[in-house]
């Protein structure tokens, strides 16, 4: 089922992550986005458990009417139960160095 989040956020990050609150302030709004569990596919073994989340990383996008857009992102905290390794996805939105996404960054960057 389609939200109209998909139209808004990066490409692909609803395959990882849900849209779990929106705070709309004055001169802000955030959208705070959960890790999901992982699929079946990715955890086929089972031997992955979450220990609940990392603390939340703020990403700047593009502004969304007139007000600065903040995609506040917490990742879940997985641990190999085999191994006690930890384990994270492997997804990149973000431009390195920076808080941006990499679409917003490539924008600003085509400014200057």
């Amino acid at each position: 089922m389609q939200t109209g989040y998909e139209l808004l956020l990066p490409e692909g990050l609803l395959n990882y992550f849900e849209v779990v609150e929106v705070e709309t302030l004055e001169k802000v709004i955030i959208l705070h986005l959960d890790e999901k569990v992982l699929s079946s596919q990715e955890n086929k073994d089972n031997q992955f458990i979450s220990k609940g989340f990392y603390p939340p990383s703020d990403i700047h996008d593009f502004p969304l009417r007139g007000k600065s857009l903040i995609l506040r992102v917490r990742r879940r905290r997985w641990q190999n139960k085999l191994s006690g390794n930890p384990y994270m996805r492997d997804w990149s939105v973000i431009a390195g160095g920076t808080h941006l996404t990499a679409e917003f960054a490539a924008f600003l960057k085509a400014l200057s």
